[in-house]
């Protein structure tokens, strides 16, 4: 599990800490970052003990967004070459929003432009209270395409429309009130936050998270009666599972179940 731009180490609790590795460019994303980090996401996905992620970066900045060299190569790219760049960045960003385990985001500095939409991928988002955010795209000419679906997902349409067009930076506290963060929280207080929202989710069902992301997923994109459907077959499946039984087995016995050992 060694790569050049990100940092990764699992616990003998199964929390994995991905941490990006490049803060002499404030962890700014390059063709190799994207690579190694759909690989990473390949990796958690297919473990049978990782149970939850913690996404961080290392040094003063969470993500600065796409390298400038990496942007700068494109300007001479043809097209195609361009838009299979651009993909790999969006097959990314989805590798992380897919995964099936809770991804929680440790915003411990600034996030600008792509840096944002790594955050909005995250479940769970804590982050420092001197944190900083701008979606700088616009400024540079360009659109915030890639990262689009899941910032407006995040933070709703007014939201985006208010900083997509102008670039603006915004604190960690406006981030909370438009949804980017869960929480802020002082420097001193991340590690003890993180900490807490793992803890959270490590006394609950993997398998049953796995489908409440799901879940959440349908619900979101598909109409009411769609979802009643989805949602009765859902839970009558969640009571066919091995985790549905044991847990209410537990509760009803009062004893701890398996994934609480």
């Amino acid at each position: 599990m060694e790569f050049e731009t990100i940092l990764m180490t699992v616990d003998e609790r199964g929390v994995a800490s991905v941490t990006f590795n490049r803060p002499d460019v404030h962890n700014a994303m390059s063709a190799l970052f994207i690579q190694e980090l759909q690989e990473i996401c390949a990796l958690i996905e297919s473990s049978k003990t990782i149970r939850v992620i913690v996404l961080s970066g290392l040094g003063e900045s969470f993500c600065a967004g796409g390298d400038l060299n990496w942007m700068k190569s494109n300007i001479n790219k043809s097209r195609a070459k361009r838009i299979e760049e651009t993909a790999e960045l969006a097959n990314m960003l989805a590798a992380l929003n897919d995964l099936s385990k809770p991804l929680i985001g440790r915003i411990q500095g600034p996030a600008y432009g792509g840096g944002v939409g790594m955050v909005s991928v995250c479940d769970i988002t804590v982050g420092v209270n001197t944190a900083k955010f701008a979606l700088t795209e616009v400024k540079l000419g360009l659109t915030p395409a890639t990262i689009s679906p899941y910032v407006v997902k995040r933070i709703g349409e007014a939201n985006a429309r208010r900083n997509f067009f102008n670039s603006r930076f915004f604190d960690a506290h406006e981030a909370k009130q438009i949804g980017l963060l869960s929480e802020v929280v002082t420097a001193e207080q991340l590690d003890e936050a993180i900490e807490k929202e793992v803890k959270m989710i490590l006394k609950c069902a993997p398998g049953a998270i796995a489908s409440t992301k799901k879940l959440i997923d349908y619900v979101n994109t598909h109409q009411m009666p769609d979802n009643r459907i989805y949602t009765a077959a859902n839970l009558a499946d969640a009571w066919e599972t091995d985790e549905g039984k044991e847990g209410i087995d537990a509760f009803l016995n009062k004893r701890k179940a398996s994934w609480l050992n």
